[in-house]
């Protein structure tokens, strides 16, 4: 009897989602704080605007770069720990055989179904060095151009969310106003944001976007509320 063919679906851009989240979070919450925080000393919206996008594009620049050495780091922290394993293999190579035992045990293998795997591995020095990196250390090679995606990517994200509560001010003369409209299109980006992503990380939707709401609005709030302190 034919049988369908069972297909796997995984996620796997986990970390472009989590790069999306960083820099969306950071552009939904800071320069509406920022335009919100200014809406109580000035009427017209254009130095609110004005303050508005340099902040945007200072902190598209600061969080992008951010983004991008804690890539260059974790590559270059792999790059290490790989070199050390190498050395290691070839210099202590019944002692790393002795930690491959050790690792295939917590799998439930005894030394002597573990023996020939250890040997198998022991003649392939690069593939001995990427099991010890996965399952010693647990460490993935990183993509080589990871951290320059990760730059980019909350970055652009920053920017994105950061223009959402700036487009009513934008749009509008007066501040009273666009606060008002700025407060709405926050809070309903941020749960579509949420929505979104709970459907790209399997989460369940509507929890996630109340979640990523509550506590969005949450952090907005706050830094609204020391904005305003801060201005007087």
């Amino acid at each position: 009897m034919p049988q369908t063919p069972h297909i796997e679906k995984h996620f796997t851009s986990g970390e472009v989602v989590r790069d999306i989240v960083i820099g969306m979070a950071d552009g939904l919450t800071v320069p509406f704080a920022l335009a919100a925080g200014l809406s109580g000393a000035v009427t017209s919206t254009t130095i609110i605007v004005t303050a508005g996008l340099a902040e945007i594009v200072a902190g598209s620049i600061a969080m992008g770069l951010g983004g991008y050495l804690a890539g260059r780091s974790d590559a270059e922290h792999y790059e290490s720990e790989y070199k050390r394993e190498i050395y290691e293999i070839e210099k202590l190579l019944d002692h790393e055989k002795d930690e491959v035992i050790e690792i295939l045990e917590t799998y439930g293998l005894t030394r002597k179904e573990s023996l020939p795997i250890v040997e198998s591995l022991a003649s392939r020095p690069k593939d001995f060095a990427d099991f010890m990196m996965r399952f010693e250390l647990g460490l993935e090679k990183p993509k080589p151009k990871r951290a320059l995606q990760s730059g980019v990517t909350i970055g652009g994200a920053y920017v994105f969310g950061g223009l959402i509560p700036l487009l009513p001010y934008i749009l509008l003369s007066d501040a009273g106003p666009a606060l008002k409209w700025s407060v709405g299109i926050t809070v309903l980006a941020l749960f579509i944001f949420g929505y979104v992503k709970g459907q790209f990380t399997g989460a369940k939707p509507f929890k996630s976007a109340f979640q990523t709401c509550l506590i969005g609005s949450l952090a907005a709030g706050v830094a609204y509320f020391v904005a305003r302190l801060i201005g007087g």
